[in-house]
C-alpha cells in the first residue's frame, strides 16, 4: 500500500498526461502561455501504462484520474485508457478536461473503457468565458459536455471557479443549469497554483460566500461526512434531491486528514500533494537498466515518497510558499 506516517492510504492516482493546454485561464497561466516540457522529458505512452500497472497491481491504487494541462491534447490518450482498462484488477478511470475536444472523442473514450469525465466550466456567459480563458470556445465546451453525457461518461461533473468581478454572481444560475441538464456541479475555491503567483487570500470567493449565494435560490441539505468519505467535495442535496452540489474548499476548509491521493506529473515525478514543494523522480528508474529499473524498485521508490507525505497542505500557515510548478504542470 501507499501509506504515510499519519495512516492515510493512497488509493486514488492522478496522472498528468501533458502540461500543454489550449486555453489560457487567467487563474492558471499568462496570456502568452508557458514554456512547455520538452518531448524527451515527457513520459511515453508505454511508461505511463507501466507506472499505472505498478500502482494498480502492487500499490493498491483503485482509481485513476487522467489530467493535464489538457489531457485531450495527448495523442495516445485513447490507447492509454484502453490498455489500463485491461489491467487486473481494473481501476475506475475518469478524466478532467476543459471539454473542448470532447465532442470528437467522447464515444471513443467510452469504448476504450473510460468511466466518466469532469469538465471545467466557470460561466454560462460566452463573453465572460472569453475573458476568463482568453479563447472564444464556450460553445465547444457545452457541445463536449453534451457528447460526454450521450456517450455514457456519467455522471458528468462540472468544476467551476468563481472570480471576483467576473463570474462571482453566477453560482445560482450555474446550479440551475446543472440541475436542468443532469450534470453534477462542484465549485472549487481558487487555489494558489497560478503561474503568475498572483493569488491573494483576501480576494478569493470562499465556500461560505458560495453557499450563501446558492441559498438565495435553493434549499441545501448537507449530506454529511459518512457520504463524503475521502472525497474532496463537501456535498449538499438540492431542494430535497436527487441532485447535489459540491464545494471543494481547499483553502478555507482543508480536508488533508482524509486525503487518499497520489500524483504523477507528465515528466514522471511523484507528488504527494498539490501544494508539495518536493517531488520524487520515477522517470529515471523507468529508464534504467537491470534491477534499478525493475517494477519492484519503482514501487519501493513510490512507497518511500508517500511515507514522507506531510500532515497538510500548509495553506493555513502564514509562511506558506506557493509551489514552483503551476496547476497546469502538476495535474488536477
Amino acid at each position: 500500500m501507499l501509506i504515510d506516517t499519519y495512516g492515510r492510504v493512497a488509493t486514488d492516482l492522478r496522472v498528468s498526461l501533458t502540461d500543454r493546454c489550449n486555453l489560457r485561464c487567467t487563474y492558471c497561466m499568462p496570456e502568452e502561455g508557458l514554456q512547455w516540457l520538452a518531448k524527451p522529458d515527457l513520459l511515453t505512452d508505454d511508461e505511463i501504462v507501466r507506472l499505472i500497472r505498478i500502482a494498480v497491481t502492487q500499490l493498491g491504487i483503485t482509481e485513476v484520474r487522467f489530467t493535464g494541462g489538457e489531457p485531450l491534447l495527448r495523442p495516445g490518450l485513447v490507447g492509454i485508457v484502453e490498455r489500463c482498462a485491461a489491467l487486473e484488477p481494473r481501476p475506475k478511470m475518469s478524466l478532467t478536461t476543459n471539454g473542448i475536444g470532447l465532442k470528437r472523442t467522447a464515444q471513443a473514450l467510452k469504448a476504450a473503457g473510460l468511466d466518466r469525465v469532469n469538465v471545467s466550466l466557470d460561466t454560462l456567459r460566452p463573453d465572460v468565458f472569453k475573458t476568463l480563458t482568453r479563447r472564444d470556445r464556450h460553445h465547444d465546451v457545452l457541445d463536449g459536455m453534451a457528447a460526454a453525457r450521450e456517450a455514457g461518461l456519467t455522471p458528468v461533473k462540472v468544476n467551476s471557479v468563481l472570480m471576483p468581478g467576473l463570474n462571482a454572481d453566477e453560482s445560482p444560475d450555474l446550479l440551475a443549469w446543472a440541475v436542468e441538464n443532469d450534470y453534477e456541479l462542484r465549485f472549487i475555491e481558487q487555489m494558489p497554483l497560478d503561474a503568475q503567483h498572483g493569488w491573494k487570500r483576501d480576494g478569493m470567493i470562499t465556500a461560505g460566500d458560495i453557499l450563501a449565494s446558492l441559498r438565495t435560490r435553493f434549499t441545501l441539505t448537507e449530506e454529511g461526512q459518512e457520504e463524503r468519505g475521502s472525497a474532496p467535495a463537501e456535498r449538499w442535496i438540492v431542494d430535497g434531491g436527487p441532485h447535489t452540489v459540491g464545494v471543494i474548499a481547499s483553502v478555507t476548509r482543508p480536508f488533508c486528514a482524509a486525503c487518499d491521493r497520489t500524483r504523477l506529473t507528465a515528466d514522471g515525478q511523484v507528488r504527494t500533494c498539490l501544494f508539495a514543494t518536493e517531488e520524487t523522480d520515477l522517470r529515471a528508474a523507468l529508464r534504467s537498466d537491470g534491477e534499478d529499473g525493475s517494477d519492484e524498485t519503482i514501487a519501493r521508490i513510490w512507497k518511500q515518497a508517500m511515507w514522507g507525505k506531510k500532515a497538510g497542505s500548509g495553506l493555513d500557515d502564514p509562511s506558506f510558499l506557493q509551489p514552483a510548478r503551476p496547476m497546469s504542470a502538476i495535474g488536477g
